[in-house]
């Protein structure tokens, strides 16, 4: 076989690997979504604090593998009156750093390649850090001044009488057809259809990441770093743009986690792209309460972007802090990779049951 053809079996190979992978996400998220059944709105509905809010929204996204459906959910009770606005925002940021798991479970694909896994695997954290930073600052100062309530309730006034638009998302015209597909030849069994998400999920990217140390060349890396990630505004813009479109930031900043651990990125060049997902998986939220006109879905989704702006606010001039965080996590995980299981088990499930548990003892 000669250089071209094998370069055309390559690009098919990723197309392919690409293909399934975001299949892959799809389906976990929807196998997960099945086995909570009705249990993630009765979670939501039962908050009662703050801070079992804030952690209620951690787990449930974390289950579902989605800070959108646990926004929708929130957004709904809400505007049925079964809660309120103080509670749905913890719910939010929660939510927020819930839907970072998905970045550590692709980065768990490169943990038999000990080079390869030390630069994935803080490139994936980078994400939780910004959001567990951003909570950190934001949540005191939510619980003390309202900063989010009182501005997303302004901002909603304001624009309730306008109407929104819907945009349907190319991520789901191209992987829900095979995925309902799927989920039938399943029998809708949620387990099954996680286990094979998993499998699909750790295949596809091997043969991902193959491929693309294959097929990069010093031509293609210069193009990415100039063109795509050279400057921080174009990394943001990115991420913004390709998040709005697709509606998934989960996806979004999952892509890059595997070109990271190529050696392709860097964590400097993917960390404003993450910002910007992080901005535009609000977006779409935004343009469908907007088509409700209740005035306190609007609220919600205003309360969820303006928390990831001022966390952009914060965390970009001082993004020294989450970024070594990140490494330096890395760097340990590098040495014992096992912790990276237990930062996912620990972070995203252990925590918010056992504060759960001891709140509901007292």
């Amino acid at each position: 076989m000669n250089n071209t053809n094998k370069k055309i079996l390559w690009v098919a190979v990723l197309f392919v690997s690409l293909y399934a992978f975001l299949l892959s996400i799809t389906l976990l998220g929807d196998g997960l979504q099945l086995l909570g059944g009705g249990f993630t709105s009765k979670l939501i509905s039962i908050t009662s604090n703050p801070l079992i809010g804030l952690l209620v929204g951690l787990f449930v996204t974390a289950i579902v593998q989605s800070s959108s459906a646990t926004t929708s959910i929130t957004v709904g009770l809400v505007a049925a009156g079964t809660l309120s606005i103080t509670q749905a925002i913890p719910i939010i940021m929660g939510a927020n750093i819930g839907t970072t798991v998905t970045n550590v479970l692709v980065s768990l694909t490169h943990i038999t390649r000990k080079q390869e896994f030390q630069r994935a695997f803080p490139a994936a954290v980078v994400h939780d850090f910004f959001n567990i930073l951003t909570v950190l600052v934001i949540f005191p100062l939510e619980l003390n001044f309202h900063i989010l309530r009182t501005a997303s309730g302004i901002m909603a006034k304001a624009f309730s009488g306008i109407g929104g638009m819907h945009i349907g998302s190319p991520l789901k015209f191209v992987v829900d057809p095979v995925g309902q597909e799927v989920i039938k030849l399943l029998a809708g069994k949620g387990w099954i259809i996680v286990s094979v998400a998993l499998v699909a999920l750790f295949v596809a990217l091997k043969f991902m990441v193959d491929a693309i140390k294959t097929l990069t060349t010093r031509r293609i890396e210069v193009i990415m770093d100039k063109y795509l990630f050279g400057k921080p505004a174009q990394s943001f813009l990115l991420g913004l743009l390709i998040t709005g479109t697709i509606q998934s930031s989960s996806v979004t900043t999952s892509l890059v986690v595997p070109l990271v651990g190529a050696g392709i990125l860097t964590i400097y060049k993917i960390y404003p792209y993450t910002l910007g997902a992080n901005i535009g998986t609000t977006v779409t939220a935004i343009l469908a309460s907007l088509v409700t006109g209740n005035v306190l879905a609007i609220q919600v989704a205003f309360a969820h972007t303006l928390f990831n702006v001022i966390g952009c606010c914060i965390w970009y001039p001082a993004r020294i802090v989450p970024i070594s965080l990140a490494l330096g996590l890395g760097k340990f995980a590098g040495k014992n990779r096992a912790l990276a299981i237990v930062f996912i088990v620990v972070t995203f499930y252990l925590i918010p049951i056992s504060i759960f548990l001891l709140t509901k003892l007292k």
